[in-house]
């Protein structure tokens, strides 16, 4: 792997990547990193060996660009870029609800653009990123930016139309695990438990049905009729969980974090 890559704004998602990376094989010397903080980019530097650059510099020597800072901060960035991104240059993104359209417009005619929509889970090489391609990218820049990306977790690709969608399920989605088992914490306690080990209890639990979803092959319906005994404890819960409304507003909360992400594509901040 003798192509370089730059990841602008290095961040915990950026860092991430880098540490994927390098695990997968990349070599650090092909690596470059851009940071807001100078002492920022001298951490990554020692931590992985890594070269730190300008932003500048970033866009002058490396084949393909990484783009991580914050959606807010893309306008300026791009700014700051355009001048030296030679035609050609693949460039990546990873800002939420930012089209490629967005990056084609301001960078030079045909620039290729891969929008690229990971998550948290990146931290511990299990994220889900989604990938699209802009007007000019080819099956091997997909391609590249999935090597890339599959270095912490699994990648799928979808047209760019979906990228809202899949924003809101997966971009989002590990808030909303977390907010399940808070809530799950709460109730464990109510019924008796200390924190720790309803926390453990919850936990293990999650993991455990997350493998056998994606290992059984099994419908979910189907994995949770074998834990639901006629008029048992479970059945009793799943009909609190219906009455209380928590399917309609599971939906209703994954069409608001779509909206948003439409909101934000518009420049509507």
């Amino acid at each position: 792997m003798s192509q370089k890559v730059a990841v602008l704004g290095t961040g915990k998602i950026g860092e991430a990547l880098l540490s994927g990376m390098i695990r997968a094989g990349w070599a650090p010397a092909d690596l470059l990193v851009t940071a807001r903080r100078p002492e920022r980019a001298e951490e990554l530097r020692t931590r992985y060996g890594v070269t730190p650059v300008t932003n500048p510099e970033a866009a002058k020597t490396a084949d393909t660009l990484i783009l991580t800072v914050k959606p807010q901060d893309m306008g300026t960035l791009l700014d700051e870029l355009a001048p030296h991104i030679p035609a050609g240059r693949l460039v990546i993104s990873g800002a939420a609800g930012i089209p490629t359209s967005y990056f084609e417009e301001r960078l030079a005619a045909g620039t290729p653009v891969v929008r690229v929509m990971t998550n948290t889970p990146a931290l511990v090489d299990e994220a889900m990123s989604v990938i699209s391609a802009g007007t000019h990218a080819t099956a091997s820049h997909l391609a590249h930016a999935e090597e890339i990306f599959g270095a912490v977790g699994k990648t799928l690709r979808v047209p760019e139309s979906q990228q809202d969608a899949c924003t809101a399920l997966s971009g989002s989605g590990p808030a909303y695990f977390f907010y399940l088992v808070e809530a799950m914490t709460d109730a464990g306690i109510l019924l008796g438990l200390p924190r720790d080990k309803a926390h453990d209890l919850i936990v293990q639990s999650a993991i455990g049905a997350a493998v056998m979803l994606r290992d059984s092959g099994e419908h979910p319906v189907k994995l949770r009729e074998n834990v639901t005994s006629p008029a048992g404890t479970t059945i009793n819960a799943i009909r609190e969980l219906e009455n209380h409304g928590v399917r309609a507003a599971l939906i209703a909360a994954l069409e608001a974090a779509r909206d948003r992400s439409r909101e934000l594509a518009s420049g509507n901040n």
